[in-house]
């Protein structure tokens, strides 16, 4: 009771704090006179402007679609986008369409990302430069500097059946995507209680058997995932 009691305090004082910051805002715009309103309505159109003008830049580089990168064509794709996220698949890895599945969702909607997969396989050189050691993989750029890499499904509950929320407050954690929510909580949780509590350099252990080259990580909850 003590426990439902301060998080219904909580949520009242949230709302009296949203009030209060309406009925300010309310005053605020009541004490604008005509020359303000039209200088807010001549920044707003500017602004709706500008941010068509960037989506149209986007859209020609390729954003706001899911797209196959090649090796060769890395380097160059990298200087065109500000903020990039790379899959690293294998077409042998199950748990790499489950990425496939989200990241397609995510494209069109957060157009000022660039959203790319590289089939791991036939690229040697930039899974041994950015340190890919498990498929699947997710490596994030920002201004064509690697900032963070998302390593099988840990981060993100530990279970393959993560909603796409969830993916979406994980990249929000380095920045390369908006969030609104609470990036200090995790949008959701899964079910099976083995999993609770598994965000964040919280790795799992398994036997690993070698085939051509690539550890496949073999555990009792059927691991798909590969290491190199």
């Amino acid at each position: 009771m003590a426990g439902q009691f301060a998080v219904e305090n909580q949520l009242l004082k949230a709302a009296e704090m949203i009030e209060g910051q309406v009925d300010a805002e309310i005053q605020r715009m009541e004490k604008l006179d005509e020359d303000d309103l039209e200088q807010l309505r001549t920044n707003r159109l500017a602004e709706m402007k500008r941010m068509q003008t960037m989506k149209q830049e986007w859209l020609t580089k390729g954003h706001g679609v899911y797209s196959e990168l090649s090796e060769p064509d890395f380097f160059q794709e990298c200087k065109k986008s500000s903020k990039i996220v790379i899959h690293f698949y294998r077409k042998t890895t199950e748990r790499c369409k489950i990425f496939d599945l989200h990241l397609t969702k995510l494209a069109p909607r957060f157009v000022s990302v660039r959203f790319l997969k590289i089939d791991a396989e036939k690229a040697p050189f930039l899974t041994q430069r950015l340190n890919v050691r498990v498929l699947p993989s997710l490596v994030l750029f920002k201004d064509a500097k690697s900032v963070d890499c998302i390593s099988g499904f840990d981060d993100l509950g530990g279970v393959d059946d993560f909603p796409t929320v969830m993916l979406e407050w994980r990249l929000a954690q380095s920045g390369v995507i908006p969030y609104d929510g609470d990036l200090s909580t995790p949008p959701w949780l899964p079910s099976n209680d083995k999993s609770q509590g598994i965000f964040f350099n919280s790795k799992k252990k398994g036997k690993t058997t070698k085939s051509g080259g690539i550890r496949q990580t073999t555990q009792d909850d059927s691991d798909s995932e590969d290491d190199w």
